[in-house]
C-alpha cells in the first residue's frame, strides 16, 4: 500500500505525523490545565478526548503515504512481520522521534512556553512499567487484528483504544517510545521526568514484541480479509 510512494515522502509523512501528534498531546494537556480550575480528572478528559480525536485524522491523512505508525513499538512490530526493511525502519525512528520533538516546540510556542524543558514528573514504578507493557500490547493488537480484519476500521479503532488507554492503564498509555521521549521535554501536564523514559520505552517494546510473535501465530497474514 505504502511501495507506491518514495522512502522522502513517507519519512515527511511520519515526521509531520508524529508532530502533530504531539502538538496535540502536549497542547491539549496544557489547555486542559489551565481551564480545569485544579480538577486533574478534567485535564485528563480534555488530554484523552483531544488524542484520541487526532489520531484518527492522522491515520486517515498519513496512512496510505507511510502506514502511519507515528510510533518505534509499531515500526517494529511490522519489521518483525517483514513488512518494512530494516534501514526504512530505523529511519522511520529517528524521523518519529525528531517529529515528536518538534511537536513539543511547536505546542510550547503556542501557549508562550519554554520550547524544550526536562519534565520533573515521575511516573515510575511496576505498576505503570506494567501499565505501559499492556497499553502496547494492546495497541498493537488492535493494529494487527484491524488490519486483518476490517482495513478500514484501522484509524478509528487505534483512536479508541488509545482514547479507553488514558483511562483503564495506570500510566495513561503512552505506548509509544517516540512520544515518551518527547514528553520528558515538557514540563507540563503530560510531562515523565527523563530518568523514567528508559523503563517505559522497555515496557514498550517488549509489549511490542511479544504481541507481535503472539498474533502472528493466532491471526496469520495469509488469513487476512480482503474487506
Amino acid at each position: 500500500m505504502t511501495q507506491q510512494f518514495n522512502l522522502s515522502r513517507r519519512l515527511a509523512a511520519e515526521s509531520l505525523g508524529t508532530a502533530f501528534l504531539l502538538a496535540t498531546v502536549v497542547g491539549s494537556g496544557i489547555m486542559g490545565e489551565r481551564l480545569a480550575g485544579g480538577n486533574t480528572a478534567i485535564a485528563l478528559l480534555g488530554n484523552t478526548i483531544a488524542t484520541g480525536a487526532i489520531l484518527a485524522v492522522l491515520i486517515l491523512v498519513y496512512g496510505k503515504i507511510s502506514g502511519a505508525h507515528f510510533n518505534p513499538a509499531v515500526t517494529i512490530s511490522f519489521l518483525l512481520q517483514r513488512e518494512i526493511s530494516a534501514r526504512d525502519a530505523f529511519l522511520y525512528i529517528v524521523v518519529q522521534i525528531i517529529g515528536g520533538l518538534v511537536g513539543v516546540m511547536a505546542a510550547h510556542l503556542m501557549f508562550d512556553v519554554q520550547l524544550l524543558i526536562e519534565s520533573p514528573t515521575a511516573r515510575t514504578g511496576i505498576g505503570q512499567w506494567t501499565g505501559e507493557f499492556i497499553a502496547t500490547f494492546g495497541l498493537i493488537a488492535t493494529i494487527i487484528g484491524c488490519i486483518r480484519a476490517a482495513p478500514a476500521a484501522v484509524p478509528y479503532a487505534v483512536g479508541l483504544f488509545i482514547t479507553a488507554g488514558y483511562w483503564f492503564t495506570s500510566s495513561t498509555s503512552f505506548a509509544n517510545p517516540a512520544v515518551t521521549i518527547a514528553r520528558s521535554f515538557t514540563n507540563t501536564f503530560s510531562g515523565i521526568a527523563p530518568p523514567d523514559v528508559a523503563a517505559f520505552i522497555i515496557a514498550q517494546l517488549m509489549g511490542a514484541v511479544v504481541v507481535t510473535l503472539l498474533f502472528s501465530w493466532l491471526w496469520p497474514a495469509d488469513q487476512a480479509s480482503d474487506g
